[in-house]
């Protein structure tokens, strides 16, 4: 036994004596590491652990050369535990087991810790990853792995779970220099009893080549020394010549199934994404020299042409699938032309990713619970007759501009906006039209609601509602587009002109100006906080300089030296009632001037819910009560003009009539009658058979709907002069 121990010990200092430079000039201690202030500087915890005996489960992952092995066994140095280790190319289950039991045993008859440490920890399978499992759960060993690949990918989530994680980064020059150094002065282990001269020029050679390796570094420093004959005082002169030859080429990190290769190729698709050529070419021409299928990066850049390029360049997707074809035609070397190609053409076109949006409209699909296709989008073929199907669709051909505004969207669903055109390329080209668009179409489900009496106090907090104005939504946008012509027809706007928008419920009365008037700008007073909320919604799908100024609290708001060229804005019944025009026709006047024009637009209701059935010929003497309620509330509704002219406004009235048709359906009779509903308020206390019977007839009204008559006038004004005294 003891002769086997003295040949061990022989055999063990001949190994030491025959071990690579790289393996002789391991750091021994903390204080002789080389490089890793991110996690071992003074203060850090992984260099407090250490010091203090106290490290528990680690896993060390980095590229190769960089001290994850060394970092081991500087622990084993510093800790009271027994340590042992174990490489997982060579070692199975049979060895793992072998090296718990032995754990067990010392620490149930000494009391003494293991720690076991196993060098590329990634190349355990599953199997003998969860074998372990067990033992480091317990704290039967204490675990310390190293692997060069990601331990989020490569090992057992429960150990990496268990585990602390450190990442050893590539050495900078500087520690690289240090290496040098001490292995050329270093007696014992390095060359520090020769006489080795390395020029300032070779070893700047060498470190820059390592890139960050110190494995590799000191490997070619053996490599130059033991190579190079001595001079006949005895010294070995390494030149850059000499180091040249030692380590011809950087050797490229890259492993396909690794860090190196999803690191890579992101990095390759965001250079292209942030428009960078020259990055782009770089991480190519890496991924090329390392041996990338070149049919893997046309893929890559295929689904960037899509996410990063999208409808900004169209053509992207074109031009990337002709230089995939043409390098299936010539194949390498040739075929890197078109891989460069099709990668400086990403690179330099405009960008979007409003594609994405098709992945708001997929988890709508999935969130939504109402996906049901509106009736006048269904197949009219089979049964429309019967239940109505595609009656209301309207051809957008027959059109002008080849559309028209009606409902495409699920109705709980109308008004979501899933692609937000970007302003660059093809799509920016259109973005201004599709915005407008948009707007008209949010715009519409907000002034169909202060068209109607029923909708006094319509606003987002009531999503049945707001569910019935969606449906309105396509017989209505043409409607309200006819009355944005009336408001603004005719007008010669200026670039400089300064517009107000009175009573502003929605984007779309706002329209006109602010295509016309860029440099002046628009200026929007909202009637109420949800109406505000409402604006600012819309007008997100607009650019920033082409957003309105949205006026919350009033006109005093305003500097009292801005005048407005124009004034306009389209009132409804809720306005007719609710707004203060006593209070704002004088603060109008505070912001015009001669030369300012005002546009008043207002529409009302010329009956109520009874008296639109007595039109349709109901003869219920029972409605007649109400009928009479009805008509004094019309009545109290005057026309904002009449203040307007007191205040000195001078112009002309147009006045038209329109019929306004509401679908029938239970819907119809409970936005009027249910209690608390605007209409009860202003009708004050009912007869409850009265109400039945109103509720009856509405509800029993057929598919024709009911016929709601409405008022438009619209008042074109100017401010007369001030009458100069003598």
């Amino acid at each position: 036994m003891v002769n086997q121990d003295l040949f061990a010990f022989h055999g063990e200092q001949q190994r030491r004596r025959l071990a690579p430079l790289a393996d002789r000039m391991r750091p021994r201690t903390l204080e002789e590491f080389e490089g890793q202030q991110g996690i071992l500087a003074e203060g850090r915890l992984l260099q407090r652990a250490i010091k203090a005996d106290r490290v528990g489960n680690l896993i060390l992952h980095g590229p190769p050369g960089v001290g994850k092995t060394t970092l081991a066994r500087i622990v084993a140095n510093h800790t009271r535990a027994h340590f042992s280790n174990l490489n997982a190319v060579l070692a199975g289950v049979k060895d793992l087991r072998a090296e718990v039991d032995a754990a067990q045993q010392r620490l149930e008859r000494h009391g003494l810790r293991t720690i076991l440490f196993i060098d590329e920890v990634h190349r355990f399978n599953s199997a003998q990853q969860d074998a372990l499992l067990p033992w480091v759960e317990n704290g039967t060993v204490t675990l310390i792995g190293a692997t060069t690949e990601n331990p989020f990918f490569e090992v057992n989530k429960a150990l990496v779970s268990r585990s602390r994680l450190f990442r050893l980064l590539p050495l900078e020059p500087k520690d690289l220099h240090q290496l040098l150094q001490r292995a050329l002065t270093d007696q014992e282990r390095g060359y520090g009893e020769r006489s080795v001269v390395l020029d300032t020029d070779a070893a700047n050679h060498l470190v820059d080549v390592a890139g960050g390796d110190a494995r590799s570094l000191l490997n070619a420093l053996e490599l130059a020394v033991e190579s190079s004959e001595p001079a006949s005082d005895g010294t070995i002169a390494i030149s850059l010549t000499t180091a040249e030859e030692s380590i011809q080429q950087r050797a490229v990190l890259y492993d396909k199934q690794g860090d190196a290769h999803y690191d890579t190729i992101s990095a390759f698709i965001k250079s292209l994404r942030g428009s960078d050529a020259d990055a782009a070419l770089f991480w190519l021409a890496r991924m090329v020299e390392a041996g990338e299928n070149p049919r893997f990066i046309f893929r890559r850049m295929l689904i960037a042409a899509g996410e990063d390029i999208g409808l900004a360049d169209p053509q992207a997707m074109v031009v990337v699938e002709a230089c995939a074809a043409a390098f299936e035609r010539v194949g390498l070397p040739e075929g890197l032309y078109p891989l460069a190609q099709a990668a400086l053409y990403l690179a330099g076109t405009e960008k979007s990713n409003s594609i994405l949006g098709f992945f708001d409209a997929l988890k709508s699909v999935r969130d939504a619970n109402r996906q049901d296709v509106p009736p006048h989008l269904r197949d009219a073929n089979r049964d429309g007759d019967a239940f109505g199907d595609g009656v209301g669709y309207r051809y957008p051909h027959a059109y002008a501009e080849h559309w028209v505004e009606q409902q495409y969207l699920p109705t709980a669903l109308q008004g979501e906006v899933f692609w937000q055109p970007g302003a660059l390329g093809w799509e920016g080209e259109r973005r201004e039209r599709m915005g407008a668009r948009r707007a008209a179409q949010l715009a519409a489900a907000a002034e169909l609601a202060a068209d109607q009496p029923l909708l006094l106090s319509s606003g987002p907090d009531s999503p049945g509602l707001e569910r019935w104005i969606q449906r309105q939504l396509g017989q209505e946008g043409e409607r309200l587009h006819q009355l944005r012509e009336r408001l603004w027809g005719g007008v010669s706007w200026q670039r400089h002109d300064r517009v107000l928008i009175l009573g502003a419920r929605s984007l779309i009365w706002a329209l006109d100006p602010l295509r016309a008037v860029p440099e002046g700008g628009v200026t929007m007073l909202c009637n109420s906080t949800d109406d505000c909320h409402r604006i600012e919604a819309q007008i997100q799908l607009l650019d920033l300089e082409l957003r309105p100024q949205l006026l919350h609290g009033g006109l005093d708001e305003l500097p009292t030296s801005q005048a407005f060229e124009w004034i306009g804005g389209r009132f409804s019944t809720t306005d007719l009632q609710q707004m203060d025009w006593s209070l704002l026709g004088p603060q109008l006047h505070e912001h015009s001037n001669d030369e300012t024009t005002l546009r008043l637009l207002t529409t009302r209701a010329e009956a109520g819910p009874a008296g639109a059935l007595v039109q349709t010929g109901s003869r219920h003497a029972e409605l007649q009560t109400l009928l009479q309620k009805e008509q004094l509330w019309l009545a109290a509704q005057t026309q904002p003009h009449h203040y307007f002219e007191a205040e000195g406004w001078r112009g002309s009235q147009d006045s038209w009539l329109e019929t306004l048709n509401l679908p029938w359906g239970p819907d119809l009779a409970e936005r009027w009658l249910a209690e608390g509903s605007p209409y009860r308020i202003a009708m004050g206390a009912i007869d409850p058979t009265d109400l039945a019977l109103l509720r009856q007839q509405l509800e029993g009204i057929g598919r024709s709907g009911l016929r709601l008559p409405m008022r438009h006038e619209l008042f074109i004004g100017q401010r007369n002069a001030p009458i100069e005294k003598a």
